[in-house]
């Protein structure tokens, strides 16, 4: 059992958070009371307090946004931090990131949201509603949206108002004429955007310079075009039908990277496993090791030179087939970028003269991770798992790692001028 004291109006916002820290986990630690009706109130209290506590979550992912402070403890962006050391859902940082970036312009959903008076639910859906909005029409929108709650309307009811508002602003605007925001990145580089939808589907908007579009027309229009007199399917149709050809490798054989012991080959039961780590049984991988020509990897000195040494500053193909093989992702714990789309990068750094091109001492990483393990050597570190595959772990850095680590009592951070010390006892 622990007790807190706390003096509200003089509590700096550190001391605040360790305060809420300390109460949600005695919470937690007891049982739901026996009367469901008290169960009943108890939650509808609890839901109202968590939305005023993402109020203030989206105050400081805000300013970490802003501040750009998550790239110096080695995140690439704010999503991937929250995704990687704070384990939420893709779907919920991206939520959570919009709120952050759409609340200073949401006045009205800001007081409410703090005060308990509307749900993050709703919150959120009308700051995703109103992100691609410019200030005049996020006015009108919020006070629209916000009145529709009024009315009784559920968060998937206001969302649907959220987008026909937007759509009514394209039409007034002619927006196939006006470039709307993602266009507005310029016509030099191509850029490509995806989102997974709720069935498994995906949806997919960018933009092609004139140099990817001509590789673009010249792989796919041939295979676009109608299959014969009775192919009744729309370019649209044919379109995604060619580019899915393209990217399964079309009539070209599939390469299937299986990973198993000799035993195994010649009729053994230890089962096998893919590339992604997914298990398969031993009879299956010798199907597809006699329906295709098989060719080893050789992890040692053998037949595949693996063992560059420092004659060569770069991996061989057949090296970075073997590290695709055992890195699936990237080897900083958390990232998710697949291996396949990784750099292959010497672990000890191969211009320090300390790291050789040997398949021993090369692991593969994302290409930001890859820069900023070269800038920033002492946030990285560098262990060994129980395969013997190198794990890159993310540190803080060196002027955040007392207060990253919890050492020392609760700070002054956010604290009122002149405020007295919290009256802490555990």
């Amino acid at each position: 059992m622990q007790s807190v004291t706390v003096e509200l109006g003089a509590a700096s916002t550190m001391e605040l958070v360790n305060a809420l820290s300390t109460i949600a986990t005695e919470l937690a630690q007891r049982e739901a009371p026996e009367s469901a009706a008290a169960c009943l109130e108890l939650t509808e209290a609890l839901v109202t307090a968590s939305g005023m506590q993402e109020s203030a979550l989206a105050g400081f992912i805000g300013r970490v946004d802003a501040a750009g402070e998550q790239a110096r403890w080695g995140y690439p962006s704010v999503q991937a931090w929250l995704r990687s050391r704070l384990g939420m859902r893709d779907s919920r940082a991206k939520e959570r990131l919009t709120l952050a970036r759409q609340r200073h312009r949401l006045p009205e959903v800001r007081a409410q949201l703090a005060s308990g008076d509307l749900s993050y639910g709703y919150a959120t859906t009308i700051a995703d509603s109103i992100a691609r909005l410019d200030d005049t029409d996020c006015a009108e929108a919020e006070a629209t949206l916000l009145s529709f709650i009024d009315q009784g309307f559920s968060a998937g009811k206001v969302a649907a108002f959220g987008r026909r508002i937007r759509d009514l602003i394209a039409e007034r605007d002619d927006a196939e004429d006006a470039p709307d925001e993602d266009t507005k990145r310029g016509y030099d580089k191509s850029w490509l955007t995806t989102t997974r939808s709720l069935d498994g589907g995906r949806y997919v908007k960018g933009w092609l310079n004139p140099e990817d579009a001509a590789i673009w027309d010249g792989t796919l229009a041939p295979l676009a075009k109608p299959a014969g007199p009775d192919d009744r399917r729309d370019l649209a149709e044919r379109t995604a039908a060619a580019l899915s050809s393209v990217l399964s490798g079309g009539h070209k054989a599939s390469k299937v990277t299986v990973i198993c012991d000799l035993e195994t080959l010649t009729g053994g039961n230890a089962p096998g496993r893919l590339a992604d780590g997914s298990p398969i049984p031993a009879a299956q991988a010798r199907r597809i090791a006699l329906s295709a020509g098989v060719s080893p990897l050789i992890l040692g000195r053998g037949n595949t030179p693996l063992y560059l040494g420092y004659r060569e500053r770069f991996a061989s193909t057949a090296q970075r087939q073997v590290l695709e093989t055992m890195y699936p992702s990237c080897a900083v714990r958390g990232c998710e970028v697949p291996g396949t789309l990784c750099e292959v990068d010497h672990v000890h750094g191969w211009a320090l003269g300390r790291s050789p091109t040997d398949i021993d001492q090369l692991a593969l990483t994302c290409g930001w991770h890859n820069r900023f393990k070269h800038t920033n050597p002492d946030q990285i570190q560098i262990t060994k798992d129980r395969d013997g595959l190198y794990v890159y772990r993310l540190l803080p850095p060196a002027d955040a790692r007392g207060s990253a680590t919890g050492a020392g009592p609760p700070g002054n951070i956010g604290r009122p001028p002149d405020s007295p010390a919290l009256d802490w006892a555990a």
